[in-house]
C-alpha cells in the first residue's frame, strides 16, 4: 500500500516536472526568444522606419540653399528570400550577380528577420521598372527617402554634407540604426538635432507575394515622422557667390563678419568643391577623388588653416602698448630701414622717418612694432619677462587668439600661441628674452591664426574693445532659439578709449594721400571710409602670404572681414584689392570700377601644385 502511494507521488512529481518544462519552454520561445516571433511577424508585417525629411536651410535673405529630392533604397528581409531569376532581377537594377550575392550575405549577417539596404539611392525611373516587378522577389521591398539638393554650387564649407552613419556613431547613439544618415560637416552636423527630425514608424501587411496590402491593426502602432526644422543662415548669398568668384585659382580664405552681432556674412575657403558630388550613388568614389586631391578642396581653411597673422598683428600689439602705458599716441621712433639690435636685423621697407602711431600703422613700419614689443615684454612693472609673456598672452586671449572661439562650427581650430614652456623649450629656462621672440612683433614667429580668428579680430577693432561669437545660424524654424553664447558680449583687457588711435592709422592706411606711404591704398571704395591694415606673412615654403583685414564703415560698421590669400606676396597686392572689392558689393551692392574685378579674376599666382582633377 505505501508502495503504491510512493508510486503515485512519483507519478504525480513527474508529470509536474514535465509540464513545468513545457510552461518554461514556451516561456523561452515565445518571450525570451523572439526569433520565432519574429519569422512568424515577419511573413505577415513589415516594420518600415518613416525618414523625414531634413530641414531647408536658407541664407540671411530668405533664398533658399538646401532641399530635398526623393530617392529610393531597395531593402532585403533575408528570411523572406526565396529562388529568383537573379538576370532578370539584375538588369532591372543595374547591378551584377556579384554585388547581389555580396549585399545578400552582408544583410544575412546582419540580420536573418530585420531588413537592411540592398541598393542605395536607385533613380525614379528604375524604381518604377522594379516595382512593376517587385511581387516576383518576395524579401525585397523599396523604401522612400529623400537626398539633399542645391540651388547652387556655393557655400560648400559653410553648409557641409550629409553620410551614412557608422558602427562608432551608431553605438554612441542609439536614435541611429544601420542606414541612416547624418550631417558630416557645415551647419549640417552642428544642427544636426534640429535638421533631421523625427523619425516615425509604418507597421504594414504584406500578402505571401510580398505585397502590402494595408495598414497593421488600423494604424495604432504607427508613428507619424517629424520633418526637420527649417534654418536661417547667417550667411549672404550673393556676398558668398561674389567671394568664391573673386578667389577662383587662388589658395586661401576670405571671412566677413557683421561686427554688431557676430554673424557670419561670408566664409569662403578656396580650393572649393561642388556639393552635389557629396550626393548619391557616386558619393563614395567623388569622396576619395576629392581627399587625394593635393589642393585639398574639403580642407576649410577659414576655420581650420592655422596662418602667421603678419603686420595685421601690429593692430593688436599697437593696443596691449597704449594699455600697458609703453606706447603713447605721439610715441616716435626712428627707422633706417631695418630693426637693429645685438647683431639682429628685422627689415623694414623705406618711408620717412621717425613716425608716431598713427603714422606707423599707416606704412607699417617693423622697425616701430619691434620697439614695442620689447617695450611691453621688458615693462619695469613686472618683476621678469615671464610674468610679462603672461600677461601679454592674457592680452591675446581676450581677443579670441589661442583658442576656439567657440563659433557653431564643429572643426574650428584654436590657432598657436605660444607658452613660457614653448621658449623654456627652444632656448632653455633662463635663455630667451624679448629680443629672441621679437619676430613677434610684426605677427611672426611662433604664432597661428585661423581667417575666422583675424576677421573676428578685425570685428572687434571695429567695436572698440569687444566682440560677439561669429556664428552662422541666425533662426531655426518652431520654438527653437540658437544658443544663448551668441548673445554675449566678449570683452578685451583693452580700454575702449585707446582703440581710437589705432583706428586713425587704419584709416589712413587705406585713405591716406597719394605718396603719403599708406600701404592700403587699392582697398579704398567711393563713399566708403575703409579702416585697414596690410599684411605680408613669411612662407619658408614659396612666395609669402597675402593679408588684409578691414572694416567699414568707419563709423557704425556693416562689415568686418579678414583676406588670406597663400603666396600672393605683399597685402596690398591681392589681398587688399579683394577686400575692396567685397565691401563695395556688400555695401553698395555694385562695383564702381570694373577694372579691379577684372585684376582680382585675372590674377596668376604660381602654387607649383598639381591641378585638381574634374569630377563626375
Amino acid at each position: 500500500m505505501d508502495s503504491f502511494a510512493n508510486r503515485r507521488h512519483i507519478i504525480r512529481f513527474v508529470i509536474i516536472l514535465v509540464g513545468l518544462i513545457y510552461i518554461i519552454r514556451l516561456l523561452f520561445l515565445q518571450v525570451i526568444d523572439s526569433s520565432y516571433k519574429l519569422s512568424a511577424s515577419s511573413n505577415v508585417l513589415r516594420y518600415v522606419t518613416q525618414y523625414p525629411a531634413r530641414g531647408l536651410i536658407f541664407d540671411r535673405n530668405g533664398e533658399l540653399l538646401v532641399y530635398n529630392e526623393a530617392a529610393y533604397d531597395v531593402m532585403v528581409i533575408p528570411h523572406q528570400l526565396s529562388a529568383f531569376d537573379t538576370t532578370e532581377f539584375c538588369q532591372i537594377l543595374e547591378i551584377t550577380k556579384e554585388y547581389v550575392d555580396e549585399s545578400i550575405k552582408k544583410a544575412r549577417e546582419f540580420s536573418m528577420y530585420n531588413s537592411s539596404i540592398f541598393l542605395k539611392q536607385i533613380s525614379s525611373e528604375t524604381y518604377a521598372r522594379f516595382q512593376e516587378k517587385m511581387y516576383k522577389y518576395p524579401g525585397f521591398y523599396v523604401h522612400a527617402r529623400t537626398l539633399r539638393k542645391y540651388t547652387s554650387d556655393i557655400a560648400s564649407h559653410v553648409l557641409g554634407y550629409v553620410g551614412e552613419v557608422n558602427d562608432k556613431i551608431i553605438e554612441s547613439n542609439d536614435y541611429y540604426k544601420l542606414g541612416d544618415y547624418i550631417g558630416i560637416s557645415g551647419v549640417e552636423q552642428s544642427y544636426e538635432e534640429y535638421l533631421r527630425g523625427k523619425k516615425g514608424l509604418h507597421v504594414y501587411l504584406v500578402d505571401v507575394h510580398n505585397r502590402i496590402k494595408g495598414t497593421y491593426a488600423n494604424g495604432r502602432l504607427n508613428q507619424k515622422a517629424e520633418v526637420g526644422s527649417n534654418i536661417i543662415s547667417t550667411i549672404d548669398a550673393e556676398l558668398q557667390a561674389y567671394g568664391e568668384k573673386l578667389m577662383q585659382n587662388k589658395i586661401g580664405s576670405i571671412v566677413a563678419i557683421e561686427p554688431s552681432t557676430g554673424e557670419i556674412l561670408a566664409l569662403v575657403s578656396t580650393p572649393t568643391y561642388n556639393p552635389e558630388l557629396l550626393v548619391g550613388r557616386k558619393r563614395t568614389q567623388n569622396y576619395a577623388s576629392l581627399m587625394s586631391d593635393t589642393l585639398k578642396p574639403l580642407f576649410n581653411r577659414a576655420l581650420m588653416a592655422q596662418y602667421p597673422p603678419g603686420s595685421t598683428f601690429k593692430v593688436v600689439n599697437a593696443l596691449i602698448g597704449l594699455q600697458e602705458k609703453v606706447l603713447f599716441p605721439y610715441t616716435k621712433f626712428d627707422c633706417a630701414g631695418a630693426y637693429y639690435a645685438r647683431g639682429l636685423r628685422v627689415g623694414c621697407h623705406i618711408h620717412r622717418s621717425p613716425l608716431n602711431l598713427i603714422e606707423s600703422i599707416q606704412m607699417s613700419c617693423n622697425t616701430y612694432y619691434c620697439n614695442v614689443f620689447r617695450n611691453i615684454l621688458d615693462n619695469r612693472k613686472y618683476p621678469s619677462i615671464r610674468e610679462s609673456f603672461d600677461q601679454w598672452i592674457k592680452y591675446l586671449e581676450s581677443f579670441g587668439f589661442g583658442k576656439s572661439l567657440n563659433s557653431d562650427f564643429a572643426n574650428e581650430l584654436n590657432g598657436l600661441l605660444p607658452t613660457k614652456s614653448t621658449y623654456d623649450r627652444i632656448y632653455g629656462e633662463k635663455g630667451w628674452n624679448s629680443l629672441t621672440i621679437v619676430s613677434m612683433a610684426i605677427g611672426q614667429g611662433e604664432l597661428g591664426t585661423t581667417p575666422l580668428q583675424m576677421a573676428n579680430m578685425a570685428a572687434t577693432v571695429a567695436n572698440r574693445g569687444y566682440y560677439y561669437t561669429p556664428h552662422i545660424v541666425k533662426e531655426i524654424e518652431g520654438d527653437h532659439n540658437i544658443d544663448s553664447r551668441f548673445f554675449e558680449k566678449h570683452n578685451t583687457l583693452i580700454d575702449p578709449v585707446y582703440f581710437n588711435a589705432v583706428i586713425e592709422g587704419m584709416d589712413l592706411a587705406v585713405n591716406g594721400e597719394a605718396g603719403s606711404g599708406s600701404t592700403a591704398r587699392t582697398a579704398q571704395v567711393p563713399g566708403v571710409i575703409v579702416c585697414g591694415k596690410t599684411g605680408t606673412a613669411q612662407n619658408p615654403h614659396g612666395e609669402d602670404h597675402s593679408i588684409f583685414i578691414a572694416f567699414a564703415p568707419k563709423d557704425n560698421p556693416k562689415i568686418a572681414l579678414a583676406v588670406y590669400i597663400e603666396n600672393g606676396g605683399f597685402g596690398s597686392t591681392w589681398a587688399a584689392p579683394t577686400a575692396k572689392l567685397m565691401i563695395e558689393k556688400y555695401l553698395n551692392d555694385t562695383i564702381s570700377v570694373p577694372w579691379w574685378e577684372d585684376y582680382i579674376l585675372n590674377a596668376k599666382i604660381n602654387y607649383n601644385a598639381t591641378e585638381s582633377k574634374p569630377l563626375d
